[in-house]
């Protein structure tokens, strides 16, 4: 075992990345960040110059994946996997003694990842064992995230940008779309549904409210533990978080 591992975080979504290294720094003893890579090809070539002791490792991304990576590496860092597969998919890497960590990433979780590092040597898992447990997951199906939502206006059909949107208010059985050109527009899909296509970005505030954190501009205690949360677009905007989601944002935040 090491005491502190140098540590490469790949993952081609930015907002992914930036939490991974966010929550690392809770734990400085255990993670010594030196790069991070938005895809599998520059990571690739990192892994290999800097030859890390550990890597943080999205499965999907366009051009590299993180399966063709693992094949191409010669050098042999721990790997623990960043994924949106579900849990019961991802039995085979404990069996195998491999981390995973579900998006989006829980500080929680990190933690106890910390804890098995503590009790694994970086002899324990060839690349074989990687690699077969790896091509097995390839199999399983991944839900998309949507990067654009239909809007149905009269006749036609508009398609919204998801990096567009402030947030998302339920509306009984639908939801209202704020954009940030000042727009409002109705979904006939619930905030349950809704929530399961959306990037890590979006944390709902509220049970009615869902915020686009990638256009929050300032977040202020309120009381009770709750916050404001100030939102950019064509008019500043102001939204007031629950109790209920306060750990939450807390984190997001990392405050």
């Amino acid at each position: 075992m090491v005491d502190r591992y140098t540590t490469l975080v790949i993952d081609d979504e930015k907002s992914a990345r930036d939490r991974i290294i966010r929550l690392t720094k809770h734990f400085p003893d255990t993670f010594e960040i030196i790069g991070e890579a938005p895809n599998g090809t520059i990571g690739l070539e990192m892994i290999e110059n800097l030859q890390p002791d550990l890597i943080f490792l999205d499965i999907q991304m366009p051009g590299l994946s993180g399966f063709e990576l693992l094949e191409r590496m010669t050098a042999a860092p721990l790997v623990i996997f960043c994924t949106a597969y579900d849990e019961y998919a991802l039995k085979a890497f404990e069996a195998n003694g491999i981390d995973y960590l579900l998006k989006p990433l829980q500080l929680n979780r990190l933690t106890q990842t910390v804890a098995k590092l503590e009790q694994v040597s970086t002899s324990t898992i060839s690349k074989k064992e990687l690699l077969d447990v790896l091509k097995d997951l390839q199999q399983q199906p991944q839900e998309k995230k949507a990067t654009s939502f239909t809007i149905k206006k009269g006749d036609r059909m508009v398609l919204l940008k998801i990096a567009d949107i402030l947030y998302f208010e339920a509306s009984e059985k639908y939801a209202y779309i704020y954009d940030n050109k000042g727009n409002k527009h109705l979904t006939e899909q619930s905030l349950i549904q809704i929530s399961k296509s959306l990037p890590d970005s979006f944390i709902r505030i509220h049970r009615s409210l869902m915020v686009n954190f990638d256009h929050v501009t300032e977040v202020q205690k309120y009381f009770n533990r709750r916050f404001v949360i100030h939102l950019d677009g064509k008019e500043p905007l102001k939204l007031i978080s629950a109790r209920s989601a306060y750990e939450q944002i807390k984190e997001k935040i990392n405050i």
